[in-house]
C-alpha cells in the first residue's frame, strides 16, 4: 500500500469553517486554543488549552454553537471521548478523567479518583448494548477497566478493576475483548476476560517517533503506527493485508468509510481504506500551538463528516458522493480512473447495484461518441437497467417504427443525443482533426493518444462501430424483451448484417424463430439482392406462398444460367456464403420440399410439386 500517484480527485470536500471563539462570543482578549476534537453523530465536541469544552450541531447547512463548558482554566482538554451508550462525554483534561452530558447542560464531574492518567480507550459498543460501556484507562503502571452502566434517572454505575500492570503507556484501543497499548518500547495486546500478562506484537526501534493507535472499522481492526508506517491488525494483533505508508508522519489519524484521513506536516491526506491509495491532499497551515487535528465519529462506520482543527479554526468536511467522484472523471474523460473508481465502490459496497448499471451505460455513450465502439459495447453489455432501444437512433434515423420504444434518457447529460451512425463517426473524425491541429500548436487535449497517433479511415470505423452494434444486439435476443423491442432489435440485426454483406449470419437469423417485421425488410432484401434471405423469412413467417415463388425463381435463374451456381464459385468471387458442392437448383428444391412436407394447402403443393421435383 504505499503506491501514491498525484492526486486526481476529491474525496472529501469543505462544506463549512468555524471561528470557534467568534461564534461563541469570547472576546479577542481571551484567545482559544483548540488542543482536541470529537464528533458524535451532528454534534462536534471542542476542547481548548484554557479547559473549555465547545459544542456546535453540524446538522444544518450553516453549523450552529450551541453551548460553551468551563472545566477549569488550568485543565487543558487533551481527549474528548463521546459515550452515547451511557449518555456521557468523557473528556480527558490535565490527567483527569471528567464525565459531561451530552449537551453540555450540567458541570462536569470528576469519574471516580483517578489522577495522571496518561491514556484511555473506549470499546466500541455493540449493536445491542444500550446502556453500558467500557474504557481501558492507563493510570502509572496500572492498565485499568472501567465498565460504565446507566440505569433510570440517569444515574451511572462505575466498577472498576485492574487488567494489567504495564509502565509508560502512551496510547490504547480497544478491538473487541483486546486492548492495545502503545509504549515507547513496542506494542502489544491485552485480553479484558483475564488478567494475564499482554503479549506483544512487535517492538520499536529506539529512534521511532511516539506511538500511536487507532481503532478501524467500528473496533474490528486495528492501525499501530511506525514513524510514517501504519500496521493494520486484527482483533488478536495478527497483520491484516499490506501496510500503509503515508507521505509523513501522522500527528492525527480518523477513518471515515471508506477513507483514512490523515494529518501531518501541515497538510491532511486522504487514503483509501481498502488499499492505501493516496487520493487527496488537503494543505492546512498549523497556525499557533498544538498539532493539526482530525476527527470524525468513532462510534459509526458508515459517517459523512470529517473535521480539520488548527488551533484557531475548524474546518467541516463532508464525503463527496461516489456518483458525484465518478462523474467529475467522467467530464474529464479520465475512463480508467472512473472505471477503477466505480470497482472499489463497488468493492466497498459505497454504490447501488442500480447506479452500477447506470454508469456503464454513462461510460458506454461517451466512449461510443468517442469513437471507442468496442470499449463501448463492452460497458452497454455490463449495464443490466440499459435498454435495446437506447441503441435504435444509431442504427436508424427518427422517426421510424421504433421511435416510441426510445426512452429519453439524458443520463448525467455528458454525451450528446443519440444520431446515425454516420454523424457520430463523421463529428467524431472532426473532433480528432481538431485535436491534432492542437496538439501540434502544443495544446494538451483529452482525446485518445493512439487515434491521434493512427487516425483510423471512415470506412473502418463504420465497419468496427457497425459489428459492435451487431455483437450488443445478438447478446440482447438473449434477454426477455417485450414483443416490440424484440421486433426492433432483430429487424435492426437484418440491417446490419446486410450493411456488411454478412449473408450467412442474415440467413441464419431469417430461417430461424425470429421477430423481424417483414414489411420493414422484404423491399430492402429485394432490392439488394438477397433473395435466399427473403425466402427463409418468408417460411419462418408461414408465408408459404410467398417463400416458394422466390425458391422457384432461384432454381429457375440457376438452371438457365442467368445466376453462377453458388457451388461452383470461389469463396472469394460468391456474393453469399459458401455452400456444399449441391447446385443451386438443388438447394432451392429442397428449400422448397421442407415448406410443402409442411404445408396443408393442397393447391399450393399442386402448383409448385412439379418443379421441385424436376429440380431435385
Amino acid at each position: 500500500m504505499g503506491s501514491h500517484p498525484q492526486p486526481s480527485r476529491a474525496a472529501l470536500e469543505p462544506f463549512a469553517t468555524l471561528d470557534p471563539a467568534a461564534l461563541a462570543g469570547l472576546p479577542a482578549s481571551s484567545p482559544l486554543t483548540v488542543r482536541s476534537a470529537a464528533l458524535s453523530a451532528q454534534y462536534l465536541y471542542l476542547g481548548t488549552g484554557g479547559g473549555k469544552l465547545l459544542l456546535f450541531t453540524l446538522d444544518t447547512p450553516s453549523p450552529t454553537f450551541l453551548r460553551i463548558l468551563p472545566i477549569g482554566p488550568t485543565r487543558p482538554v487533551s481527549a474528548i471521548l463521546p459515550l452515547p451508550s451511557v449518555a456521557r462525554v468523557l473528556i480527558l483534561a490535565d490527567g483527569l478523567l471528567l464525565l459531561a452530558d451530552p449537551l453540555l447542560s450540567r458541570p462536569v464531574r470528576r469519574l471516580g479518583s483517578l489522577r495522571n492518567v496518561a491514556a484511555v480507550a473506549a470499546r466500541a459498543p455493540e449493536a445491542s448494548d444500550h446502556t453500558s460501556c467500557s474504557l481501558a484507562v492507563s493510570v502509572g503502571k496500572k492498565l485499568l477497566l472501567v465498565d460504565l452502566t446507566l440505569h433510570e434517572a440517569d444515574e451511572l454505575e462505575v466498577q472498576t478493576r485492574d487488567i494489567s500492570l504495564v509502565e509508560g503507556v502512551k496510547a490504547l484501543a480497544w478491538a473487541g475483548d483486546a486492548v492495545f497499548v502503545g509504549t515507547a518500547s513496542g506494542y502489544s495486546l491485552f485480553t479484558t476476560t483475564s488478567q494475564a500478562q499482554g503479549a506483544e506484537i512487535f517492538t520499536l526501534p529506539e529512534s521511532s517517533r511516539l506511538p500511536r493507535v487507532k481503532p478501524l472499522s467500528g473496533g474490528e481492526e486495528v492501525m499501530l503506527l511506525v514513524d510514517n508506517v501504519g500496521v493494520v491488525v486484527d482483533r488478536s494483533g495478527h497483520p491484516v493485508g499490506s501496510s500503509f505508508v503515508f507521505n509523513s508522519a501522522p500527528e492525527c489519524i480518523a477513518e471515515v468509510f471508506p477513507y483514512i484521513v490523515v494529518a501531518g506536516d501541515s497538510k491532511v491526506d486522504v487514503y483509501r481504506r481498502r488499499n492505501g491509495a493516496h487520493l487527496q491532499t488537503i494543505p492546512h497551515a498549523k497556525a499557533g500551538p498544538g498539532v493539526l487535528i482530525v476527527a470524525s465519529d468513532d462510534t459509526r462506520t458508515g459517517g459523512e463528516l470529517v473535521v480539520i482543527a488548527t488551533a484557531y479554526k475548524v474546518f467541516c468536511y463532508h464525503k463527496v458522493l461516489a456518483v458525484e467522484q465518478i462523474k467529475a472523471l467522467l467530464r474529464r474523460k479520465s475512463y480508467g480512473e472512473a472505471i477503477s473508481l466505480l470497482q472499489e465502490f463497488e468493492a466497498d459496497g459505497e454504490i447501488s447495484k442500480d447506479m452500477i448499471s447506470f454508469v456503464h451505460a454513462q461510460l458506454g455513450f461517451l466512449m461510443f461518441f468517442d469513437l471507442r465502439f468496442e470499449d463501448a459495447v463492452n460497458h452497454f453489455l455490463l449495464s443490466e437497467t440499459m435498454q435495446p432501444a437506447e441503441i435504435f437512433p444509431f442504427i436508424m434515423r427518427d422517426p421510424n417504427h421504433w421511435s416510441d420504444l426510445v426512452p429519453r434518457k439524458r443520463y448525467w447529460g455528458l454525451h450528446a443525443p443519440p444520431k446515425p451512425l454516420e454523424e457520430v463517426i463523421d463529428d467524431g473524425l472532426v473532433t480528432l482533426q481538431q485535436a491534432l491541429f492542437l496538439k501540434k500548436a502544443g495544446v494538451d487535449t483529452v482525446v485518445d493518444e493512439d487515434f491521434l497517433s493512427n487516425p483510423p479511415s471512415r470506412a473502418d470505423l463504420l465497419e468496427l462501430a457497425i459489428r459492435n452494434i451487431i455483437r450488443y444486439l445478438c447478446s440482447c435476443r438473449e434477454k426477455s424483451l417485450s414483443s416490440p423491442e424484440m421486433e426492433g432489435v432483430d429487424t435492426l440485426l437484418m440491417y446490419l448484417y446486410r450493411a456488411l454483406h454478412l449473408v450467412d449470419d442474415m440467413e441464419k437469423l431469417a430461417s430461424c424463430q425470429n421477430s423481424c417485421i417483414v414489411e420493414e425488410l422484404e423491399s430492402l432484401l429485394d432490392d439488394s439482392g438477397h433473395l435466399r434471405t427473403l425466402a427463409f423469412l418468408y417460411g419462418s413467417k408461414g408465408m408459404c406462398s410467398k417463400a416458394l415463388g422466390i425458391w422457384r425463381i432461384l432454381a429457375r435463374n440457376y438452371s438457365t444460367g442467368l445466376w453462377k451456381d453458388r457451388a461452383s464459385l470461389s469463396e472469394t468471387d460468391s456474393p453469399e456464403s459458401s455452400v456444399d458442392k449441391m447446385s443451386g437448383e438443388e438447394i432451392a428444391a429442397i428449400e422448397a420440399s421442407k415448406i410443402l412436407q409442411a404445408s396443408s394447402d393442397q393447391d399450393l403443393v399442386l402448383e409448385h410439386l412439379g418443379w421441385v421435383f424436376a429440380s431435385c
